[in-house]
């Protein structure tokens, strides 16, 4: 049986945590792009999540990532609500976007006590 080389494993650096802080930021503003810091934030998160050793960090990047396309989903199934009339679309728009904004803040926080998203 051999043995786990620990030194092959990096310690998170400070430049990691304001990647992650980065990312948190970009997916909770996004709304005032019209969604287009999120898909930034989104490829990063991609990009990030295959390189990634720490089981926290990579949860996050998966939390991001799941919280932006179930938010895509719903934006997609209650889009035809527009066209009832506007208030119906409006209501579910909201309820979705204060959703987008939760989940990035309540994940920002606990990544911030160095916990998982869930």
């Amino acid at each position: 049986m051999s043995e786990t080389d620990y030194a092959q494993f990096e310690g998170k650096t400070s430049a990691d945590r304001t990647v992650m802080q980065v990312l948190y930021a970009l997916h909770t503003v996004a709304w005032a792009s019209m969604g287009s810091l999120a898909l930034i934030a989104l490829v990063i998160n991609y990009v990030k999540r295959a390189d990634e050793l720490d089981a926290i960090y990579a949860s996050h990047h998966n939390y991001m990532i799941a919280t932006f396309w179930w938010t895509v989903l719903w934006l997609v199934v209650t889009g035809p609500l527009w066209l009832l009339l506007f208030l119906p679309g409006a209501i579910a728009y909201t309820i979705i976007g204060l959703w987008y904004l939760y989940r990035c803040l309540r994940g920002w926080l606990r990544f911030n006590d160095g916990r998982p998203p869930f």
